[in-house]
């Protein structure tokens, strides 16, 4: 991955913010007034062009470029800095009428039709050689413009759809699993395909997953297809960056607004990217057609996204920031913003490791789809709260320029991988115990106020350094179905060189094809984790809650159960089942390995039993000795150069009180503060500490 260097944005050296602008959506005459609004604002950077591909190619092998020219001159002049993004997103309707190849196709094979966005499949060859085009000549032209810092490829890729059926599709699924297994032998081999006579004895049989008699597809086609999507993403996303760099200058980044399913970010990250970009929009936990009134999180859930783009990029950006009511003509209905909201959600991204926050959008557009989809200023573009409490987070950002470049600072971590996450989506199975433990396990961190990393062992193609896992006391891998023995081999040593690691049911029962091992279960993990696992089963519907019990406290072994026994010397039984047909059998198994040790549960972790976990781990509230912080505020840590900085973020509507067990310099407020402090509704506080 190339590493730009001297940039005016995610530099190390400031904390920023800009906005997204449309000036294909409003007459000129506003341009000057908007930009010059915005900087007054503080807002010092725009996004443009993502959906604009008619204003470059009006026709088929005409290009104009004044219309960008007149608006990148005018930034220019004003002191705007400019985000240019290719607009392979929507290809123009002259374009998908002529080469109708170019559409995407429902899993029955229909074509999907122009007129809304993201209609395109990566795999037409006709469509990659228009993108091409299309990239070559934006960035050749506009390349050296001054006022362009960055430029973001396409537009949200796989939003919307994550999966792709074309005839494109199909021949390219092919030629992707001709390089993997070479031959068809081999393929039939890795998939099982004697199971229901479904052996191939030609490629041309072979096709992406279709509507079948039952609806369901061979399990390993399906786990190699999810591959073969996010395949043709990095490949799509890294011809455009190829090309890019080929005219960009050096000082300029490439990146791209994710993240959505399918796609090995880490990847697109190393082949393509200088930085991954996020948009955040935490009012969906508003929105009135799924809103959950019991769920625990609601907008402060959306740290859980933003410590997954931190697991790709330690620093990253956001290039949408909601600012305003969220929602298109046909679903998505979610309130305004309540006064405090908007800076909070900004500064729980910036907690989280962003550099540079865009908010989502400038004006609202009063057309189209996304027309109820609000931005900072309303349709009239009047002056309104959200602009004023957008200038004063300006204002504070600029108070906390000192935190840029600085990393978020964990030592527990969610280990994950792309293979269990794909497995996910073609195993009920899996899905069920992995969605509860993901959920609990991210939930109760937070409401103990303990920092977290998600961390993907698929880093370097698998090939992760040790020493990568060493600042980690905790490493949580909840249901690894899928293991190799690289990761294992990571893992052993991570665990004998002090480390601990916790692991739950349905732990290494597949191999990589996502066929069942028949080894003894847990498969490559049993030697690591002391177990022997000779039966097991879901949890019956009449058992109810099956609970086990741990040094006399209960907790519950959720969804699945499996029955280990412990296997070594070194292995002992810390939790037994107190329920069910296998009540007094092991539930908890731990094994030491050199100066660590792993743990295997048998169930999935449910809210209790994540707590009681993180009680015994004694990993629970690591910053007690300097703050008492409610459950409802979240607890997030920055650091550099041996100061850390504590942001504590209110998500409640009413004020919640900390209290500080040391004198400590507040940053917002640029005083030292002790003692009882209270954050109002929405509040954000940010503490430094000297190490």
């Amino acid at each position: 991955m190339r590493k730009w260097v001297n940039g005016r944005l995610i530099n190390g050296n400031s904390i920023d913010l800009g906005v997204c602008y449309y000036p294909e959506h409003w007459d000129r005459s506003l341009w000057a007034e908007d930009l010059e609004r915005m900087l007054a604002a503080g807002l010092k950077t725009v996004r443009i062009a993502e959906f604009a591909w008619n204003l470059i190619e009006p026709e088929e092998g005409i290009f104009t470029y004044g219309f960008f020219d007149g608006f990148l001159e005018l930034a220019q002049r004003k002191g705007m800095q400019v985000i240019f993004c290719t607009p392979t997103a929507t290809p123009p309707a002259w374009l998908t009428d002529r080469y109708p190849e170019a559409l995407n196709a429902d899993r029955e094979g229909n074509l999907i039709h122009h007129g809304s966005r993201r209609h395109y499949n990566y795999n037409s060859p006709v469509y990659q050689e228009f993108c091409r085009r299309i990239v070559e000549k934006s960035a050749s032209h506009y390349g050296q413009h001054p006022a362009i810092v960055g430029w973001q490829l396409d537009n949200e890729f796989n939003c919307e759809n994550s999966e792709f059926y074309s005839e494109s599709d199909t021949d390219a699924f092919r030629t992707f699993l001709q390089g993997k297994y070479g031959t068809l032998e081999a393929l039939n081999e890795a998939w099982g395909t004697v199971f229901w006579n479904q052996t191939y004895t030609d490629w041309l049989q072979v096709d992406v997953p279709r509507k079948t008699n039952t609806d369901s597809v061979n399990p390993h086609l399906q786990l190699d297809y999810f591959r073969f999507i996010s395949d043709s993403v990095c490949r799509f996303a890294g011809r455009q960056a190829e090309i890019i760099r080929k005219y960009c200058k050096d000082t300029d980044f490439i990146t791209t607004n994710g993240i959505f399913g399918n796609i090995d970010y880490q990847r697109m990250s190393r082949e393509s990217l200088d930085v991954l970009m996020y948009d955040s929009y935490p009012n969906f936990a508003y929105c009135l057609d799924d809103y959950q009134e019991n769920d625990l999180m609601k907008d402060r859930k959306w740290s859980r996204n933003l410590a997954e783009v931190r697991a790709v990029s330690p620093n990253f950006g956001i290039m949408e920031q909601q600012s305003g009511a969220n929602g298109w003509n046909t679903r998505m209905e979610a309130p305004t913003p309540r006064p405090g909201q908007l800076t909070l959600w900004t500064f729980q991204s910036i907690a989280h490791g962003a550099d540079f926050i865009s908010y989502f959008r400038w004006r609202t557009c009063n057309f189209g789809t996304e027309m109820y989809w609000h931005g900072i200023l309303d349709y009239s573009g009047r002056e309104n709260r959200r602009l004023l409490e957008v200038t004063e987070v300006s204002h504070k950002v600029k108070a906390i320029q000192e935190i840029a470049g600085s990393v978020y600072g964990a030592k527990v971590g969610i280990l994950k991988d792309y293979d269990n996450i794909w497995d996910c989506q073609t195993d009920r199975w899996h899905a069920r115990v992995d969605g509860v433990s993901q959920k609990s396990l991210f939930t109760v961190l937070q409401r103990a106020h303990v920092p977290f990393d998600y961390v993907y062992l698929d880093r370097n193609f698998g090939k992760m350094e040790p020493e990568e896992l060493k600042k980690y006391d905790v490493l949580f891998y909840p249901h690894a179905a899928i293991l190799t023995e690289e990761r294992m081999a990571l893992l052993e040593r991570y665990v004998a060189e002090g480390g601990k690691l916790v692991m739950g049911c349905r732990t290494g029962y597949k191999e990589e094809s996502g066929k069942c091992v028949t080894s003894c279960l847990p498969g490559l993990a049993a030697g690591l984790t002391g177990t022997d696992i000779p039966e097991y089963s879901f949890v019956a519907p009449d058992d109810g809650k099956v609970m086990a019990e741990w040094d006399g406290q209960r907790m519950e072994a959720a969804v699945f159960n499996d029955l280990p026994v412990p296997a070594g010397e070194n292995a002992e039984v810390l939790a037994t089942y107190a329920d069910s047909y296998y009540a007094g059998t092991p539930a908890l198994i731990r094994n030491r390995v050199g100066k660590g040790e792993a743990c295997y549960f048998g169930g999935a972790f449910a809210l209790d039993t994540a707590e009681l976990f993180v009680q015994k781990l004694g990993i629970g509230e690591p910053y007690a000795e300097v703050m008492e912080i409610p459950a409802g505020c979240e607890l997030a840590v920055r650091e550099k150069k041996g100061t850390k900085y504590l942001f504590v973020l209110n998500y409640g509507k009413d004020p919640a009180e900390i209290v500080l067990k040391t004198g400590l310099r507040e940053l917002l407020a640029g005083e030292i503060r002790y003692g009882a402090q209270v954050l109002e509704p929405y509040g954000v506080r940010i503490y430094k500490i000297d190490i």
